[in-house]
């Protein structure tokens, strides 16, 4: 299956079970594996034969500054549902979203939640 990534998108946000992650906020990276058949797309160099990273990008970027939640599975979630719901082309996706300033003690990149879906979920 073909597939269009969107790779470490950072946005600020306020998700987190913590009162300060709530008050504070901080950043999330997310990544989003688009998959879809983009063989249309490559013969006819047509728009609208394939998703506009563009209007996803702006669709995640409006979840993760725009709402909150508690887990990022939930905002992980979240994003997924959308994606699915408003690009009827794709098939499945993959969500995977970074929290580097988890709450945590301890030397660490991030912490990761990675859900992927598809439209017979």
């Amino acid at each position: 299956m073909d597939s269009i990534l969107l790779k470490e998108m950072v946005f600020y946000g306020y998700h987190g079970v913590l009162p300060e992650e709530k008050r504070l906020g901080q950043k999330f990276i997310v990544d989003v594996t688009l998959y879809i058949d983009l063989k249309a797309a490559g013969k006819t160099d047509n728009l609208e034969m394939t998703v506009s990273y563009h209007d996803v990008y702006m669709r995640v970027k409006d979840i993760c500054e725009n709402e909150r939640f508690d887990l990022i599975e939930a905002l992980a979630q979240r994003i997924a549902d959308k994606i699915l719901n408003d690009f009827y082309k794709v098939e499945e996706v993959a969500v995977a979203v970074k929290k580097p300033q988890a709450p945590i003690e301890g030397i660490f990149d991030y912490m990761q939640v990675g859900i992927r879906r598809s439209r017979n979920d």
